[in-house]
């Protein structure tokens, strides 16, 4: 069982930054792939990124690439979403989620992961 809790949200102008954190609980947060997600209003969940149990391999919805970076710390059991040059189309509940993972799939789709946090809201200013 992992819990995640997600922080960092917040308002922010168009073309600003933020960073949201994702700590998990447990002791198995390095066997688990993780995933960042976002749903804005009247939409569906959609992706954002994912990062390897090792870290060692990312992945980007085409509408972030270039701009938002995700990392993680496996001593920190913490996952990180670093959002640059923030859009209003940004704006969203962005979760993390997790799935006990050490093979090289990447998981770009809510139903590929087993765990997720309460979300966090990300309000961009135009």
């Amino acid at each position: 069982q992992v819990q995640l809790v997600e922080s960092g949200g917040g308002l922010v102008q168009a073309g600003g930054s933020l960073r949201l954190s994702c700590a998990a609980s447990g002791r198995t947060f390095s066997k688990h792939a993780m995933g960042w997600f976002r749903q804005a209003p009247g939409k569906e969940r959609e992706f954002v990124a994912t990062i390897s149990w090792s870290g060692g391999s990312t992945y980007y919805a085409d509408s972030v690439k270039g701009r938002f970076t995700i990392a993680r710390d496996n001593a920190k059991n913490t996952v990180y979403l670093q959002m640059n040059s923030l859009k209003p189309e940004d704006t969203a509940v962005y979760y993390c989620a997790a799935v006990l993972d050490t093979g090289p799939a990447i998981r770009s789709t809510p139903y590929q992961y087993d765990y997720w946090g309460q979300g966090t809201q990300v309000t961009v200013s135009s």
